[in-house]
């Protein structure tokens, strides 16, 4: 059993920290907040021994092997790069950052300080995975792929009302793209690599960030649409159009409620659904067995590392092509004009 630690004290976390627990692989240790008060009400809801208000006290801290990072996307990056620094293993929340070179530079600290780094996608460590590899198989061909993520943020009516939540804030380096686009991203380039071509549609904010937006993704056999947005609310979910059917997704994040229609036939329901801890259960499981079985597991952390890279870049072209700018944009090109 490995002990880890977490940063971020939301909802999310909850579910990671239940997941993880869940597993029989982890024990928490350690939690990190702003305040003492806080940390300490959170550690006593989970049974953690250890609080720090401090990120480098709990960097150089040896009671915990790895740490789960939950806090706001513009931290994602140096909060990541402290923990490696400082040899400890990560699993980061998506997006890892907003520039694809930077999570590339994390991955390869990891690989120098001996540790494992991880996004924290549940797509990648589903086992359902499978059964909707399995699906596609059955329907023939593929021309046309409908992915869709829609779904209404919690902070839509404070925003409504004058207020400023992390979602709808550019200088927290979130938005439609960050929060719900990637998931619809991972599993494309997973099937199907990326696109001879793409063009995309943003809907901006007067606050800068984007609410929704619009991916088409040209193949030389198919066309793929994205469709993501946190002010509306979907009903359609995801299909894979085929010439001999369609698979469809009802939750194109938990891979929930597959289904599979053959052409002439009817459906069939293939797999239903989860509780939010068990998906993440399957991350925590495979972090762990990234850590512990490197030699069994070093082809597919491998594949799970050079993904997120591709994500990161892709992400970051589409961010460019709809004129979603974050501060961090600046800073980059600027180290890199200046050979750092």
């Amino acid at each position: 059993m490995l002990n880890f630690a977490v940063v971020g004290s939301g909802w999310i976390t909850d579910e990671y920290i239940k997941g993880a627990v869940d597993t029989g692989l982890w024990r928490l240790s350690a939690v990190y907040s702003r305040t003492e008060e806080r940390g300490r009400a959170y550690a006593e809801k989970h049974a953690a021994a250890d609080v720090f208000t401090n990120l480098h006290e709990m960097a150089r801290s040896d009671t915990f092997d790895a740490v789960y990072i939950a806090s706001p996307n513009v931290l994602h990056y140096e909060q990541s790069r402290l923990f490696l620094e400082h040899k400890k293993h990560v699993v980061c929340e998506k997006p890892l950052s907003a520039q694809g070179e930077k999570a590339a530079e994390l991955f390869r600290l990891a690989e120098e300080n001996g540790v494992v780094f991880m996004e924290a996608i549940m797509y990648l460590h589903l086992p359902q995975r499978k059964i909707l590899k399995d699906a596609l198989k059955q329907i023939g061909a593929l021309s046309m792929v409908k992915i869709d993520f829609c779904q209404r943020s919690s902070k839509l009516d404070a925003y409504l009302k004058g207020e400023l939540p992390n979602i709808f804030n550019p200088a927290m380096e979130a938005g439609a793209l960050m929060d719900l686009g990637v998931y619809c991203i991972y599993p494309v380039l997973h099937l199907f690599g990326l696109p001879q071509s793409f063009t995309v549609a943003a809907s901006i904010l007067p606050t800068g960030a984007d609410s929704a937006g619009a991916i088409t993704m040209r193949y030389p056999d198919k066309l793929v649409n994205l469709v993501y947005s946190k002010t509306g609310q979907a009903i359609a979910g995801t299909e894979f159009q085929g010439n001999g059917g369609t698979v469809y997704v009802d939750s194109i994040s938990r891979l929930a409620d597959i289904s599979l229609c053959l052409t002439g036939g009817k459906t069939e329901a293939l797999y239903g659904d989860d509780e939010k801890y068990i998906l993440m259960g399957h991350e925590a499981r495979n972090f762990h067995r990234f850590i512990t079985e490197p030699e069994q597991s070093r082809a597919e952390y491998a594949r799970c590392r050079e993904l997120a890279v591709s994500v990161s870049h892709f992400m970051e072209d589409v961010r460019m092509k709809a004129g979603i700018r974050f501060a961090s944009d600046d800073r980059t090109a600027a180290a890199h004009n200046l050979g750092f």
